[in-house]
């Protein structure tokens, strides 16, 4: 009988592991190579400066009747690629600003790092995302 509760709680335990685990892994990372991370009030200050500032929402399709920042453009990670984001920024130096919903998504993460891979050189990535953004008071869009 005390091999049998071992036995549970063993598996009990690689259980919550195993989800602790899962959910770390799809955490946003704390930085990506060739962007710089920006706060709420960073993006403000970006679209106060940059009259060619591109916002663009990286949540995915599932999330598009969520809250977004007035001004992005909607553009999934699995539709990211040279063409369509050509489509939103017309040149490579134009500044452009990655959100997704919160830095337990990694939407946006993905996203910015195929800019970069794609030789766009002002790359903003805004980790906290629209959590963030709503938490600070900014205005949202409800669609």
């Amino acid at each position: 009988m005390r091999f049998l509760h071992q036995l549970i709680l063993a598996l009990i335990g690689t259980c919550l592991l195993l989800k602790i685990g899962t959910a770390a892994e799809k955490e946003a990372p704390q930085f990506i190579e060739g962007t710089v991370r920006v706060s709420a009030e960073e993006i403000v200050e970006l679209v106060e400066m940059h009259d060619d500032l591109v916002l663009i929402n990286s949540r995915n399709n599932t999330e598009k009747k969520a809250p977004y920042i007035e001004g992005s453009v909607n553009l999934s990670p699995k539709d990211t690629y040279s063409a369509s984001l050509a489509r939103f920024i017309h040149d490579k130096t134009t500044p452009v600003v990655f959100y997704c919903k919160d830095i337990s998504h990694d939407c946006s993460a993905k996203a910015a790092k195929i800019a970069a891979a794609e030789g766009y050189l002002n790359i903003y990535w805004f980790r906290g995302g629209i959590q963030e953004w709503q938490k600070k008071g900014y205005p949202v869009v409800q669609p």
